[in-house]
């Protein structure tokens, strides 16, 4: 079992810090460079820095618990449910389409159209 996961490179389990403002104020943030890959997929889906992203999860997490813990482990599951859901369907895989526009849960992928049957 664990050969399938010793063989990924290991610059992907590698962490960096990085710098990041919220709200002007400078905090370090310590991620596997995999989850930095993911958060930047995640910003360019909607037109956003990683900073930019970083800042409006911080608020938005803020908004909805009162609190903030632990915003790198917040980030990380940020990434792993990001993925499960693009592997479940409930996000597109078509990075054209930002995460923002949609509604988890009832967001469905658009059924194709039947295929014409030529006799």
């Amino acid at each position: 079992m664990c050969q399938v996961f010793l063989s990924a490179d290991p610059q992907l389990w590698a962490h960096r810090a990085r710098s990041i403002r919220l709200h002007g104020v400078a905090t370090s943030l310590r991620l596997e460079n995999l989850f930095w890959q993911v958060l930047q997929e995640i910003a360019a889906r909607d037109g956003y820095s990683v900073p930019q992203l970083c800042t409006k999860l911080y608020d938005e997490l803020l908004a909805a618990r009162g609190a903030v813990d632990n915003f790198s482990s917040f980030l990380r599951v940020c990434c792993t449910r990001y993925l499960a859901l693009q592997l479940s369907g409930e996000i597109p895989q078509d990075m054209r389409i930002p995460i923002r526009s949609l509604t988890v849960g009832n967001h469905r992928p658009p059924t194709p159209a039947p295929l014409a049957l030529h006799h």
